[in-house]
């Protein structure tokens, strides 16, 4: 058995954004993003020519989208380059981008990270409950590609959001229905996230930890999660587990 480090003894549930932390899926959006962005940017040229530069993967991808729903998404990135995101045009690049990451979930799949299962095992193990939380409606079918989507007694995707009418991150209201769910409140309950969006909207919910994992590791990215509202900073989620188990 792998024993919880510290800092998690008092949890009583753990809440888990789904791209970039339970599966390696956020590549797959990212490039999606820059495909479609790229695309409108040579059709629709800004006028300034500063703002004709592509899409790019770590500083636009963070800044603008990840965590995002597509609709909001593409409307922050866009309004960025100065372009009018008007209701037709933002739904029209949000539509090209879910094209093209469907295109490549189905031709590619993606793998769970192997640290988050182990930890996902060692908190239900402990008799923790565990909840997935996702803007995206692919959530479901991303975690049953990557085998996962068993060990999580909760799941509130895209999808369920939409049909509750749950606002998009930085607000809280996706993490707090899934601790909702899980029966624990939010004080005494954990967030786990990669997306500056995402660990500001456990700080806004009150969650008793917000965990943030740096995948990029580059820069400030770091340090740009802490200023969001992570408590903690990792890059893998098996630094979460005790000394005996690493």
């Amino acid at each position: 058995m792998e024993p919880l480090a510290p800092l998690l003894t008092d949890v009583q549930a753990v809440v888990f954004d789904t791209d970039g932390v339970i599966t390696d899926s956020a590549r797959v959006h990212a490039a999606a993003w820059k495909e479609a962005f790229d695309a409108f940017l040579r059709a629709h040229p800004p006028a300034d020519p500063e703002q004709r530069r592509p899409f790019d993967l770590a500083d636009d991808y963070l800044r603008y989208v990840d965590g995002k729903s597509r609709l909001d998404g593409a409307a922050a990135f866009l309004a960025s380059r100065g372009i009018d995101t008007s209701d037709a045009t933002v739904q029209s690049v949000a539509a090209d981008k879910e094209e093209l990451f469907t295109r490549r979930l189905r031709e590619h799949g993606v793998d769970a990270y192997p640290g988050t299962v182990r930890l996902v095992r060692a908190l239900r193990r402990a008799q923790v409950p565990v909840a997935a939380a996702s803007a995206s409606r692919h959530a479901g079918e991303l975690l049953t590609r990557a085998g996962v989507r068993d060990l999580f007694d909760v799941l509130v995707d895209g999808g369920e959001a939409a049909r509750l009418g749950l606002p998009g991150k930085p607000k809280p209201d996706l993490f707090l229905t899934a601790a909702d769910r899980l029966g624990v409140p939010a004080d005494r309950a954990a967030v786990v996230e990669d997306a500056l969006a995402g660990v500001e909207a456990g700080r806004r919910g009150g969650f008793a930890l917000v965990v943030g994992v740096d995948r990029a590791a580059s820069g400030d990215s770091a340090e740009r999660l802490r200023r969001h509202g992570a408590d903690i900073v990792v890059r893998d989620l098996a630094e979460l587990l005790g000394e005996e188990s690493k």
